[in-house]
């Protein structure tokens, strides 16, 4: 194992940190047209929104569904391998797919996508690669570009996985401002935790600041 020195270690960590900043800003220049109609299509369905991706996308994945249906879009993840072993049979037709993926090569999400397509009212798919398999396959592809050093060795998903997971939180506030989620009925269903004991003070506060929704 290598000795590094303290100089050596704020460099490594400052590098990260910029990168994924960088990232994370650079996705702003994704909010387009075709953004904006995907936005809209997850804003006024009145079905659920099945957020899926494999590896880190599906953590990134799961993070979306649990704010979305937060900020009052009722959405859920089911990973792609569970799809494939019998979890398809949850979609009905007025639901849609939000499948997230940086290559959109993975065999496992695109067989998925395929096989779940017909069963809902459209796949929104989320990717740096629009040539790829999964943004063929989509209805609306929000496509984000990075710096080659986004990632660790442009192979692990870190400053990929932020950028991701700020456009889904793009759109979930794009959600909750649309379907007219105020505040108080969010705090009402998040009881628990710092956000139920301050709710009160939050309520206040928001009252005090924000424009009308």
């Amino acid at each position: 194992m290598p000795s590094l020195g303290d100089d050596q270690l704020v460099t490594i960590a400052q590098t990260v940190i910029e990168a994924e900043a960088r990232a994370v800003n650079g996705v702003a220049s994704s909010i387009d047209a075709e953004f904006i109609r995907a936005a809209r299509a997850i804003a006024s369905t009145p079905g659920k929104v099945l957020v899926t991706g494999s590896g880190t996308s599906g953590t990134v994945a799961a993070r979306a569904a649990h704010l979305m249906s937060v900020c009052g879009t009722p959405a859920f993840y089911l990973s792609p391998t569970d799809g494939l072993h019998g979890g398809l049979g949850v979609l009905q037709k007025q639901d849609l797919v939000l499948a997230l993926s940086k290559g959109g090569s993975s065999e496992e999400l695109n067989e998925f996508c395929g096989k779940a397509k017909p069963l809902c009212a459209g796949l929104i798919a989320v990717t740096a690669a629009p040539d790829s398999a999964l943004a063929a396959l989509a209805d609306h592809v929000i496509r984000f570009s990075l710096d080659h050093d986004a990632d660790l060795g442009s192979v692990v998903a870190t400053g990929s996985s932020l950028a991701i997971s700020a456009l889904l939180d793009a759109l979930t506030e794009i959600g909750r401002v649309s379907r007219g989620y105020e505040w108080q009925r969010l705090l009402y269903t998040h009881p628990s935790g710092a956000v139920g004991r301050d709710a009160a003070a939050s309520l206040e506060r928001l009252n005090g600041t924000q424009v009308d929704d």
